[in-house]
């Protein structure tokens, strides 16, 4: 997600100031949505930074971070362009034709602001702006923020939905995803003993993996369905604002589980390396009974509809196909 930081507000501005410059219509196109967008033609949109007044039917949609782009395809709205991750692997290629066309704008952390003012959008939508970032956008097209919280996706879907005037198929995707979960829930409440499973993390450089607690995208996912994250973990995490625990060469049992989930960064595979070939990782139950997995930190790390399902196809691959 974006977070607010002095370099980034001082990047935008500049960027703004060098449009402005360079683009002689450039008053008109920020100026254009705010004098068309008559009270008929809008709905007044509250959110934590004030209130937008956002088109009744959207069509030139800009996603400042790839977990608004997923809700927005996932709701038959594509839009023109949206942001990478800055850390984290692109869930694009994993979207295939459903994400064809969308304009790149550069990382989250460093949106593209020349290319956002040519693509003239009616609509900007991301999670966690900064105030100074909410209102720079604002001056090139209605601006929406909302909270990012990992175990929440649920809320943000159906506020994005509202938002955009998708409510009714936002109600249907989920009653799609319950009944998914509901099947293998079943599944796995009918195994003769319970199955753990362990969620990490690995970056690239030399930042120190984590294992993703209850309280994260995932481990709230892995918990609705029923499968019990380790005891140790749930010892250490008692803090709902708290989505990962870091774990060090040290404390490598902290991964100890019947089934781990390995979450690879772009590159990260170096980090992971010094990990997989240390003693302390060869003596864990998980390595020895062969049951790690690689899975990618596209969708497996942050994300909504489209990656909670993805995680769950991965759920049924590993814990009742390979059962």
């Amino acid at each position: 997600m974006i977070k607010p930081h002095i370099k980034l507000f001082f990047i935008i501005t500049l960027a703004v100031i060098l449009v402005q410059g360079c683009y002689g219509n450039y008053t008109k196109i920020t100026e254009l949505p705010k004098a068309n967008l008559v009270a008929s033609n809008c709905r007044a949109i509250k959110h934590p930074l004030g209130e937008t007044c956002v088109p009744v039917k959207p069509q030139r949609i800009i996603a400042l971070d790839e977990t608004s782009m997923e809700v927005l395809l996932a709701l038959d709205l594509k839009p023109v362009a949206a942001t990478q991750p800055n850390i984290a692997g692109s869930i694009i290629p994993k979207l295939g034709k459903k994400a064809e066309g969308i304009i790149s704008l550069g990382k989250e952390s460093q949106p593209n602001i020349e290319k956002m003012v040519q693509l003239s959008p009616d609509l900007i939508l991301g999670f966690s702006l900064s105030e100074e970032t909410y209102h720079l956008f604002s001056q090139i097209a209605p601006t929406v923020t909302l909270d990012y919280i990992q175990t929440g996706w649920k809320d943000s879907l159906s506020q994005i939905a509202e938002i955009t005037g998708k409510s009714e198929k936002a109600q249907k995707l989920l009653e799609q995803y319950q009944q998914r979960v509901q099947a293998l829930r079943i599944v796995i409440n009918n195994q003769p003993t319970k199955t753990t499973v362990s969620i990490s993390r690995f970056y690239a450089g030399k930042q120190v993996p984590e294992f993703r607690t209850k309280y994260s995208f995932p481990g709230s996912l892995i918990t609705e369905v029923g499968i019990p994250l380790p005891d140790m973990q749930n010892q250490l995490n008692t803090n709902e604002n708290q989505p990962l625990v870091s774990v060090s060469l040290e404390r490598l049992e902290l991964l100890e589980a019947d089934i781990l989930f390995v979450a690879l960064d772009p590159s990260a595979e170096d980090a992971f390396k010094k990990y997989h070939n240390s003693q302390l990782w060869q003596n864990l139950n998980v390595v020895k009974n062969n049951r790690v997995y690689i899975v990618d930190s596209s969708y497996w790390i942050f994300g909504n509809i489209l990656a909670a399902n993805a995680i769950l196809d991965d759920l049924f691959k590993y814990l009742v196909n390979n059962s």
